[in-house]
């Protein structure tokens, strides 16, 4: 499955120990999302539709309520890179 560049950037982060927080509306629904990298730093260009679609291509998941983070499918669909440990 081919992603696109952005989804590679996102998943990239991720990798490195990055994580998508949302914030939810009073009806429960997610309002926004922000991409934090592992140094605290907010990345900008994650939106809604972003974050939807990976969560459909299961490269990102929550568990027990927490931020959501890359999973091992995430992790097949990021290309290598140097700085990717």
């Amino acid at each position: 499955m081919d992603i696109s560049r952005i989804e590679q950037r996102i998943l990239h982060l991720l990798a490195q120990g990055g994580r998508i927080e949302m914030e939810k509306n009073a009806s429960k629904k997610i309002a926004s999302v922000q991409c934090l990298t592992r140094d605290g730093w907010r990345y900008p260009g994650v939106d809604l539709e972003l974050f939807r679609k990976l969560r459909r291509k299961k490269a990102v998941s929550s568990s027990g309520g927490g931020p959501y983070r890359i999973t091992r499918r995430g992790l097949e669909l990021v290309r290598a890179e140097l700085d990717n440990r």
